[in-house]
C-alpha cells in the first residue's frame, strides 16, 4: 500500500484549528523516514487550510483527502489527492492538487514551462507542468489507474494568486494541468459537482492506496523505446527544470546568444540518464547534431547496442552518438549542437592521447594539453553535465560540480545549475538512502539499526551461499538480480579451457568476477554488459560494471577493505587489489583512497530497485551488521530479502498477471506495506 496521510477537508479544519494538523503531517512522514524541514510546515500551515477550508464551503468536506502522497517508487510526493466518486456513475475520480503560497511570477523562459520568482534565483518549473507530470506518472505506474485513465485530473491550486500575476499553463490545455486562482473561482464549485459525489466514497481512495504497483522497467530497457520509438520517460519537478533549462539554451545558441553550461546534479536514482536519454531522443528528432558521452565502457557500449536494435536510420543508430570523454580532445569548436555528458563525475584531469578507441588523430603518447572538462565545453554549443560528486571511484576522476562550474567561468560562460533531490532506485525509500550514508560514514551520524521500509528491503545473508540462493529465486522468476562485491581479490583476466577463473573465494564458496575479456566464453557477457545480460547472474560484478546500472535485487559483498572496529566503519585500503588504488607491490598509490572506497560501496549499495542483501567476510563486521539488519526470514522457501509470502499478496500478484511469468505467481516479492494513517474517518479510529 501507499504512503499517504488520509483524513479529509473536514477533519483537516479541525486540526489546524486545534494547532495540531502540522505536528499530525509531520510525524506521518518522520515515520515513514522523510526529514521535515521548516519551508514544508509552514507550507502545510498555510496552504491546507485554505483548501480545505473552499472544500468545506461548496459542500465536498467528507471526500477523501490524501496529504503528502509518495508516488510509488519514487521519494517524490503530491501534497493532495482529492478521491472519491462520479456523481452518476460512481466511478474512482482522482483531483491531484498541487499547492502553492505564491502570489506572484513571471516567465524564466519563452515557453513558459519555467518561472522566476522574487523569493528565489532558481527557475521555478509552472506548477501546471508539474501536475500534469504527477498524473501521468500515477497512470503509468498503478495498474488500476492505467485501466482508467480519464478518473485522474491534475490542478495547481494557487490561493493567495490571480490570473493575470502568473503567466498561463502551458498549451495544450488539460484536466490535467489546470489551473485554480481566486479571481477564477467561479469555475470551481460546477467543475467540483461534475466531478464528485459529495457524500465519501472510500472505495476510490481505497482502490489508490492499495493498486498494484507495475514492475519497475530498468532504465537501459526504457531507453531502448526511448531512442527509437520516441516514447519519454515521465521527468518530474527539478528532472524536469534542468531539461527545460537545456531545451532553453539550445533556443538561445540558435538565437546567437551567450553560450551556457547546464550542470545537473543528483545522487544515486535521482533519474541523472533518464533526464539525459529524454534530451537524446529529442533533439535527434529536431534534427540537432548530439551526442551522448560517459567515462564508463559498460554504460556507453550498452547504450550502443540498446540504440543499433531500434528501426533508426544508419545514420541515427551509428555507434558514433554514444561516445567517450576521451573522444573530444580534437573536436571542432562549438562543432556540436549539444553534448550531454551523464555520469561526468568520470571526466579525467586530462585526456590521455594515444589511447583513444577508434580515434584517427590519436598520437603516439603523451596527453591532451588542456584539461578534458575544457575539452568537452568547447566541443558543443551547449554543454550539459550530469553527475554526482559522491560517485567518484578512481584517483584520476576529478569530476565535481565545482570543477565543472569553475573551468565555465573562467572560460567567461553563464551555468545553470540543477539540484535533484528526489529518488527513484531503492524504491524511492528515503529512509535507505539516509541509512547507507550514515553506515558508511559518508554523513555526520552513525551507523543505526534498518527499521524497515515497506517500499524497499534490506536483508542480511549468513553466507555467500545464501545470499546467492535467495537471489537466484528472484532472478528466475524475471526480476533482475546481481551479486558484485568490493574489489578485494585478484582478477585473473583471460578465461582458462573455456572458463572463466573463480577468482572470488570465501571459505569453500567460489564465483568468477565479471569476463574481462571483450570475447569471453560462450554463455557469458562480456564486462560491458554484465548488469544487463541474463547470464550476468552467475558472475560477481564489481564497482566499474555496476556503475551507472540498476536492477531489481541486489546482491553486495563487502570485503576486508571496508571493516568495522570500535563501532565505524574504517578502510584498509592494502586489503584492495584494485590497480588504480594499489600497486602491484602492494603499495596504496591513491591519495584519496579512504573516499574513494566508501564512494564505491555507496555504489554497489544503491544499485538495486526493489531491495538490497549484504554479506561481509569479516567476522566482526557480519556480527556489527546483523545488529542493525534483520536476517532473511523465511516460509516454506527461500525469498527475497526480509520478504515473508502471504495470501494477500499471492491475490495482488495473480490481479496483476503479467508482471512475471506465471509459473510461480505466489513467489514475487511484496512491495505493499501499510504506510497509511487515517484520521477522523468512519471505518478507523484516529491514531496520534
Amino acid at each position: 500500500m501507499a504512503s499517504a496521510y488520509q483524513t479529509t477537508p473536514a477533519r483537516i479544519l479541525e486540526l489546524a484549528d486545534a494547532g495540531r494538523l502540522v505536528d499530525e503531517v509531520g510525524a506521518h512522514l518522520v515515520a515513514a523516514g522523510f526529514s521535515v524541514q521548516e519551508p514544508e510546515r509552514e507550507s502545510w500551515r498555510r496552504s491546507l487550510p485554505a483548501l480545505a477550508r473552499h472544500l468545506c464551503a461548496l459542500g465536498f468536506g467528507h471526500l477523501d483527502a490524501l496529504v503528502e502522497y509518495q508516488l510509488p517508487r519514487s521519494s517524490h510526493r503530491v501534497d493532495v489527492i482529492l478521491a472519491g466518486a462520479e456523481p452518476i456513475t460512481l466511478r474512482p475520480a482522482y483531483l491531484v492538487l498541487e499547492l502553492k503560497q505564491w502570489s506572484a511570477a513571471e516567465r524564466y523562459d519563452d515557453e513558459g514551462c519555467l518561472l522566476r520568482g522574487s523569493w528565489t534565483s532558481k527557475p521555478l518549473l509552472h506548477p501546471s507542468v508539474q501536475v500534469e507530470a504527477y498524473c501521468s506518472y500515477l497512470v503509468d505506474h498503478l495498474e488500476r489507474l492505467r485501466e482508467w485513465p480519464e478518473a485522474v485530473h491534475g490542478m495547481a491550486y494557487l490561493h493567495n494568486a490571480t490570473a493575470g500575476s502568473i503567466p498561463d499553463r502551458p498549451s495544450p490545455r488539460t484536466f490535467r494541468n489546470m489551473l485554480y486562482t481566486p479571481d477564477r473561482a467561479d469555475r470551481f464549485p460546477s467543475y467540483l459537482a461534475d466531478r464528485f459525489a459529495k457524500h465519501r466514497d472510500g472505495r476510490a481512495a481505497h482502490r489508490l492506496l492499495t493498486s498494484p504497483v507495475r514492475q519497475s522497467p530498468r532504465l537501459l530497457a526504457l531507453a531502448s523505446d526511448e531512442v527509437g520509438n520516441r516514447g519519454h520517460f515521465i521527468l518530474l519537478d527539478e528532472q524536469r527544470a534542468a531539461y527545460e533549462l537545456v531545451m532553453r539554451a539550445v533556443r538561445w545558441a540558435d538565437e546567437g546568444r551567450r553560450k551556457r553550461v547546464v550542470v545537473v546534479s543528483g545522487g544515486p536514482g535521482t533519474g541523472k540518464s533518464a533526464i539525459a536519454l529524454d534530451l537524446f531522443a529529442d533533439l535527434l528528432g529536431q534534427g540537432r547534431q548530439v551526442n551522448h558521452a560517459t567515462g564508463s565502457k559498460a554504460f556507453t557500449r550498452t547504450l550502443q547496442l540498446y540504440a543499433r536494435k531500434q528501426p533508426l536510420t544508419p545514420a541515427r543508430r551509428s555507434d558514433r552518438l554514444f561516445k567517450y570523454f576521451m573522444h573530444f580532445s580534437d573536436s571542432r569548436r562549438n562543432g556540436l549542437d549539444v553534448l550531454i555528458c551523464d555520469e561526468a563525475h568520470r571526466i579525467r584531469e586530462y585526456t590521455t592521447l594515444g589511447r583513444r578507441s577508434g580515434s584517427t588523430h590519436a598520437s603516439a603518447g603523451g596527453s591532451s594539453p588542456r584539461p578534458q572538462v575544457e575539452e568537452l565545453i568547447d566541443a558543443a554549443k551547449v554543454p550539459v553535465f550530469l553527475l554526482d560528486d559522491h560517485q567518484i571511484v578512481r584517483s584520476d576522476e576529478v569530476g565535481s560540480v565545482a570543477a565543472i562550474m569553475e573551468t565555465a567561468e573562467r572560460l567567461g560562460l553563464e551555468v545553470d545549475l540543477v539540484t535533484l533531490g528526489a529518488q527513484f532506485r531503492c524504491g524511492g525509500s528515503p529512509r535507505y538512502e539516509r541509512w547507507v550514508r550514515c553506515l558508511l560514514g559518508l554523513d555526520d551520524a552513525g551507523p543505526y539499526r534498518w527499521t524497515g521500509d515497506e517500499s524497499f528491503r534490506l536483508g542480511l545473508a549468513g553466507s555467500p551461499e545464501e545470499m546467492e540462493s535467495i537471489l537466484r529465486s528472484c532472478n528466475d522468476r524475471g526480476e533482475t538480480a546481481r551479486i558484485s562485491a568490493g574489489f578485494c581479490w585478484p582478477w585473473t583476466l583471460q578465461s582458462q579451457g573455456g572458463r572463466l577463473a573463480l577468482d572470488v573465494r570465501i571459505d569453500g564458496w567460489a564465483r568468477p568476477w565479471n569476463a574481462f575479456e571483450e570475447y569471453p566464453p560462450p554463455g557469458i557477457p562480456s564486462s560491458s554488459y554484465w548488469a544487463t545480460d541474463p547470464g550476468g547472474f552467475r558472475q560477481i560484478g564489481c564497482v566499474y560494471t555496476a556503475q551507472g546500472f540498476e536492477y531489481h535485487w541486489s546482491g553486495v559483498i563487502l570485503g576486508p577493505d571496508l571493516v568495522v572496529r570500535g563501532g565505524r566503519f574504517i578502510t584498509r585500503p592494502a586489503e584492495s587489489r584494485d590497480p588504480k588504488l594499489v600497486s602491484k607491490d602492494g603499495r596504496v598509490k591513491a591519495r584519496n583512497a579512504d573516499k574513494l572506497i566508501r564512494n564505491a560501496y555507496k555504489v554497489l549499495l544503491t544499485r538495486g530497485l526493489y531491495g538490497t542483501l549484504l554479506y561481509s567476510v569479516d567476522p566482526e563486521t557480519q556480527e556489527f551488521l546483523s545488529r542493525l539488519i534483520p536476517a532473511p526470514r523465511r516460509r516454506g522457501r527461500v525469498v527475497a530479502p526480509g520478504v515473508e509470502r502471504t495470501g494477500a499478496e499471492r491475490n495482488r500478484r495473480e490481479a496483476v498477471g503479467s508482471e512475471a511469468p506465471r509459473a510461480s505467481t505466489s513467489d514475487a516479492p511484496s512491495m505493499g506495506g501499510t504506510g497509511i494513517r487515517r484520521h477522523g474517518l468512519s471505518d478507523s479510529r484516529p491514531q496520534n
